[in-house]
């Protein structure tokens, strides 16, 4: 288990120093942020803008595997730079990244468990009238972009707050601090079930063909012929099996749901850190554009390091492969 482990774990880190140094050498070769101070009214005069440049370690005269350096020796000592405006990266990405877990955590797990209850139970109706509804719901779920489903969704709110002739549900901004339970319920009610229903539909699909799989094996069969009803042959010995999989399956949906949460953020009217990288990528603000790029790329890595870990707790085959 402990070789295990380290090879998962060596993996991972790989996987986030690749991907975070990527992202800011992208960025600091695409953005160009001397466009934005000068663009200002009334423009500052070139020295002063230079000179803002270098404190920030983006003056474009210093050649780019210069300033990663730098950069990369800041982010070992826990400082992601500073912003076009002046302020810690670092802490800025906290503030954000608070309103963003706040979304998408909610929808996430809510998601996953209606995704594999669904799945489940399409499974257990092979082949008759409500597989066959799952299986087109999940499909057209799927295929539909969030962007378009969080639409759908507010536009449905709409009618419902018409017919009720009551603000029953609020789609735009974040409740006000100090507000009681019933107003965060209704800001949170579709964000919520935006990311829910994108999450579910994948997990439906996956788990239904994992079950499908259980379902014919030899063991279920045999408790079966031993006497044990249906009902209780899936939820003894049909569904842990089949859950297995899927807990490798679900950290890997991390980085969907981040670029979900980015849309509904924008959609939703929320300050959280899609609203941050729009903003930043605008501005050509590359230290910012480089802080959510590091978070996401040691997010992804490090959550399927979580799901290698449960898998391999939960199936002795993972471990030797």
């Amino acid at each position: 288990m402990a070789a295990f482990l380290l090879r998962r774990t060596v993996r991972a880190v790989l996987q986030a120093v690749l991907g975070a140094s990527l992202v800011y050498l992208l960025a600091a070769a695409a953005l160009d942020p001397r466009a934005h101070l000068a663009g200002r009214t009334p423009r500052p005069p070139d020295a002063v803008i230079d000179a803002r440049l270098a404190r920030l370690n983006l003056d474009p005269r210093v050649p780019p595997s210069a300033r990663y350096r730098a950069w990369a020796a800041g982010v070992l000592r826990g400082d992601l730079g500073r912003t076009l405006d002046g302020r810690p990266a670092g802490a800025e990405l906290r503030g954000r990244l608070g309103v963003s877990v706040r979304l998408v955590l909610p929808g996430a797990v809510l998601g996953s468990a209606f995704g594999v209850v669904l799945g489940s139970w399409a499974a257990a109706k092979r082949g008759r009238a409500a597989d066959r509804l799952v299986s087109l719901g999940t499909y057209v779920l799927a295929a539909v972009p969030m962007f378009v489903l969080a639409v759908l969704l507010q536009i449905a709110a709409v009618a419902v707050n018409d017919v009720t002739g009551v603000r029953a549900l609020t789609w735009t901004g974040e409740p006000a601090p100090g507000a009681g339970g019933l107003e965060r319920v209704r800001h949170e009610v579709l964000p919520t079930l935006v990311l829910a229903l994108a999450q579910a539909a994948l997990l439906a699909r996956y788990q239904r063909g994992r079950m499908l799989d259980v379902l014919d094996a030899g063991f279920v069969r045999a408790a079966r012929a031993k006497g044990l009803r249906r009902r209780g042959a899936l939820l003894r010995h049909a569904l842990r099996p089949a859950l297995i999989p899927l807990t490798a399956c679900v950290p890997q949906t991390a980085g969907l749901l981040l670029l979900g949460g980015m849309f509904a953020e924008q959609i939703f009217a929320r300050h959280g850190l899609g609203e941050w990288l729009a903003d930043a990528v605008a501005r050509g603000d590359v230290n910012a554009v480089a802080a959510v790029g590091c978070l996401a790329a040691c997010a992804v890595p490090a959550a399927a390091l979580a799901g290698d870990v449960l898998h391999g707790l939960l199936d002795p085959r993972v471990r030797a492969a």
